[in-house]
């Protein structure tokens, strides 16, 4: 009799890899009902409270990034490093993974690469257009690599490559209110164009700054907007609103938990260049300026935008010029009725709509294989 199916998923730091993770673990629970799932996590990063909250149990290893600006502190990096890859090699040979998968962020890499040195497969989730070394190096021990951009083939061998698309969050793609109802559960008003702005759980310096700087711009405006800060900045950006009276057309907050309501409201939305959120304004059509973060590995960011920016796809605003421009361009598009129909039909053409379910079944391939040679 076979064993059940047994999973591991590891990565994380970031809503961006957490929850493509869960929703590729929730899509593995419907086609193996009884398959056991183990995250495998960073210490200390959101995924050892979001993924439990998921349903699912989570270790932790003591891993962290390296410090590109002081190369002194890495032999603490490296100490932590060696005692991960102790600890993952402890926790697969305790739970008997018949595949582990790697979303990225830090735990990825010493989970993975211990995994394939104990011959267990492995499948890669490359979430950006432009590939992070820790995915490279991982690549070279990979069984398959699930990207979400063509010509990954620069970065990976092709004969290992499927095209799957980023898994998104399941509730977006159900949402059960209109776009009225929606603006009206944030306060507004149905009648008028709204945007979104939305700095990731953390938040944003520079979209925030603009917020703050630029509330004289928002009153004129005619334009309402739902702010969603990130919990680093609510204070701050509580107190600046306060200051200038409070705004009736301005919702602020620091954390939205309804995010289907609020894409249901917006009209335009303001966000970072995250590979997740990407996949979300592409599978729901939502018009998009992007404002990349400069402060991420290889800059991957600023190639997600350009990926979108050359189709027609998207609007990019460089973080350095956006104090200047980006709330006059978020104004001027969102009373554009003409633009913004064209980057929502441009935006919809680089949907993929069954991500979370092709890559479970790729998972499932892998661990059915290595099941039959190794009789579990």
């Amino acid at each position: 009799m076979k064993e059940k199916l047994r999973v591991i998923i590891s990565g994380g730091g970031t809503g961006g890899h957490i929850f493509p993770a869960i929703s590729i673990a929730n899509a593995i629970k419907e086609q193996y009902p009884d398959a056991e799932i183990l995250f495998v996590g960073a210490e200390g990063r959101m995924e050892m409270q979001r993924v439990p909250a998921a349903g699912y149990p989570i270790k932790g290893l003591p891993i962290t990034g390296f410090n590109r600006k002081n190369l002194l502190k890495n032999v603490l990096v490296l100490y932590k490093l060696a005692k991960s890859q102790i600890l993952a090699r402890r926790i697969i040979k305790e739970f008997k993974p018949h595949v582990a998968v790697g979303v990225g962020g830090y735990a990825s890499g010493p989970t993975l690469k211990v995994a394939g040195i104990m011959g267990i497969p492995t499948l890669i989730q490359e979430q950006n257009s432009y590939a992070g070394v820790t995915n490279k190096l991982l690549a070279q021990k990979a069984c398959k690599i699930c990207v979400a951009y063509d010509g990954m083939e620069k970065f990976f061998n092709k004969d290992k490559i499927i095209l799957t698309g980023n898994p998104v969050r399941q509730d977006l793609l159900t949402p059960n209110i209109s776009r009225e109802d929606a603006i009206r559960s944030f306060g507004l008003n149905p009648a008028k164009k709204t945007i979104l702005i939305i700095g990731g759980s953390l938040g944003a310096r520079t979209i925030n700054n603009c917020v703050m700087e630029g509330l004289e711009k928002i009153k004129m405006s005619d334009v309402q907007f739902i702010w969603q800060t990130g919990k680093t900045y609510i204070n701050e950006a509580r107190k600046t609103v306060a200051r200038n009276g409070g705004l009736s057309m301005l919702y602020v907050t620091d954390f939205i938990s309804n995010m289907a309501a609020a894409y249901s409201a917006s009209d335009l939305v303001i966000s970072r260049a995250g590979a997740g959120s990407i996949s979300e304004f592409c599978l729901l059509q939502k018009p998009v300026i992007l404002v990349p973060s400069p402060n991420v590995a290889e800059d991957h960011q600023t190639k997600n935008a350009l990926a979108l920016v050359n189709k027609n796809a998207a609007i990019y605003i460089k973080d350095d010029a956006a104090s200047e421009a980006l709330l006059d361009k978020a104004i001027e598009t969102v009373n554009q009725p003409e633009i913004l129909k064209n980057l929502s039909t441009n935006i919809a053409k680089l949907a993929f709509t069954d991500s979370a379910n092709i890559i479970a079944r790729e998972v499932c391939k892998l661990a059915d294989k290595y099941r039959q040679k190794n009789g579990r």
